[in-house]
């Protein structure tokens, strides 16, 4: 008999706070309103995304359940993962990171090797990046479906010169649009918990505090307008910005 993903979590649960850690080392990490999570059931997680892998580690290690994140299907290869890898150094720290890459390449090659063949079974979901978002959203109404929570970050995971607000970036319809297509199918109001996140921004190795502000859960029902989808979901999708915004105002308040 095949395993459930929670089986097969309990055997990964200590390596993946083990490397969450690492990834956050040597920054610590403060949560306020713990409390709003939603402990069982569909939901959707959404928030801020400028800290790559870091905002990844956050989520695994302040979630309290788990939870399934929308990956590129690269990082199920070793070689596309290890450029991927390679990619992301060169864009945080340009040649620096090249150079620490190659000074450091055993010990990465080991990471992306466990990582690469073992993500699937700890809560990702491999899409093509490349050919349009309609698979994710597909795939995550399906896990919706069997209760679980999907986590849909909003932004490139790093800074975007360009945007007016670098650290929380407009919304995307994704999330919205699973909440539309569930409630409008078979009446189920996904909760939807917004969450802002501030200090992953800040590279690897150098001492930070990493802040979360979670925030109480929205429902679509709550924006909903018959007859016209396309408003009901903007609607919900700048009611979602407004929120993370927010609560991220509220973390540069309390620092």
């Amino acid at each position: 008999m095949s395993r459930t993903f929670e089986e097969e979590l309990k055997n990964f649960e200590k390596v993946i706070q083990r490397l969450s850690s690492l990834a956050l080392f040597p920054k610590k990490l403060e949560v306020r309103g713990a409390e709003n999570f939603i402990r069982e059931g569909p939901n959707i997680i959404v928030g801020n995304h400028v800290g790559s892998y870091k905002d990844v580690a956050v989520l695994f290690k302040t979630v309290p359940r788990p939870i399934f994140f929308t990956a590129n299907k690269m990082i199920f290869n070793k070689e596309d993962f290890s450029f991927l890898v390679r990619k992301h150094l060169y864009r945080s720290m340009k040649n620096l990171g090249l150079a620490i890459h190659f000074l450091l390449n055993p010990f990465f090659t080991l990471i992306v090797r466990y990582i690469s063949s073992n993500i699937a079974r700890v809560g990702y979901i491999p899409v093509d990046l490349y050919k349009g978002r309609a698979e994710a959203v597909r795939k995550c109404q399906e896990y919706l479906k069997l209760g679980r929570a999907i986590i849909a970050l909003q932004g490139r995971g790093h800074f975007v010169d360009s945007d007016p607000n670098p650290y929380v970036s407009r919304f995307r319809h994704g999330a919205a649009v699973m909440a539309y297509n569930l409630y409008k199918e078979i009446k189920l109001d996904v909760p939807v918990t917004p969450l802002a996140i501030f200090g992953t921004h800040i590279p690897f190795g150098v001492p930070a505090t990493v802040r979360v502000n979670v925030g109480p859960p929205m429902f679509i029902s709550q924006y909903w307008i018959e007859a016209n989808s396309n408003q009901t979901i903007d609607n919900f999708r700048r009611a979602l910005e407004k929120t993370v915004n927010l609560l991220f105002m509220e973390l540069l308040r309390s620092r």
